[in-house]
């Protein structure tokens, strides 16, 4: 299961206002009968099995986040909303912060193991600082949604599918474009590489004195170069290709770049920085 299949923009909000805790969460259960996997559930019903599980314990980690979740009979899916609250409300946080941001999770009675998965699953992409911060700064339910998703795209449950990465290289002997292949990798989602300083052959050549009458021949900027380093999707490998040959021309008729694209047999880790 991933988080895309349950998370439903018509029940996300953006600037809710609410005084207390009960209040907030009658709030909630209002905002969970917008989605049709909740709508022929009363939101009284939902209210109440909110409250019941707040009873044994708030469940405001800190940070200005809560993630209310209950099981419902009736229900035969989960659903996932996100509301937004700036100014904030008491919770009952254990750091004693207002809550800002609520991650609502409502699931069947029976499905124990999954609603776990799912706390989990919420959880992790909680711990990444961006996705708070992108969240807070939201101003419609779109923006919302699609930031939850950008930031969580990854995320899948154990039996899901591996996702297939690729080593791409890319040699670059002008800088110009160093910079604008860095905004193309964002772009593209990929937010770690590993930039290496690195020099072509002519810096070699030029120091041996068999070639020494080619040293003014050989252009000077040409001898340094850097290679970038990242571990990109398979599915993504050709859309960043055609996006470099955009910047840098086609590179099977110019010099002074080249795209090498290896397989990775095992990897553990991430050169995720941003």
């Amino acid at each position: 299961m991933n988080l895309y299949e349950i998370l439903d923009k018509r029940s996300c909000r953006v600037d809710v206002h609410a005084r207390t805790k009960d209040e907030m969460i009658s709030r909630l259960a209002e905002l969970a009968t917008a989605s049709t996997t909740a709508a022929e559930i009363d939101s009284a019903t939902i209210r109440t099995a909110l409250a019941d599980r707040e009873a044994q314990g708030s469940t405001a980690f800190g940070n200005e986040i809560a993630i209310p979740h209950a099981r419902l009979a009736g229900l035969d899916r989960f659903l996932l909303f996100i509301v937004s609250t700036p100014r904030g409300v008491e919770f009952e946080a254990l750091d004693r912060k207002k809550v800002k941001l609520f991650f609502v999770i409502l699931g069947p009675t029976e499905a124990v193991t999954d609603h776990l998965k799912i706390l989990a699953f919420v959880s992790r992409a909680l711990s990444h600082t961006d996705l708070k911060r992108e969240l807070l700064a939201a101003r419609t339910e779109t923006a919302l949604y699609e930031a939850f998703l950008r930031n969580t795209q990854a995320d899948r449950a154990e039996d899901g599918p591996a996702r297939v990465m690729k080593l791409v290289m890319i040699n670059l002997y002008v800088e110009e474009y160093l910079y604008r292949i860095l905004e193309l990798l964002i772009e593209e989602g990929i937010e770690g590489a590993t930039i290496i300083e690195s020099a072509g052959m002519g810096h070699y050549i030029s120091n041996v004195p068999l070639f020494a009458d080619f040293i003014g021949f050989m252009n000077e900027s040409k001898h340094h170069s850097k290679t970038l380093l990242a571990m990109v999707p398979e599915e993504h490998v050709d859309d960043l290709m055609a996006g470099v040959e955009e910047i840098t021309g086609d590179l099977d008729k110019k010099q002074g770049a080249v795209i090498l694209v290896l397989d990775i047999a095992a990897y553990r880790g991430s050169m995720k920085m941003l």
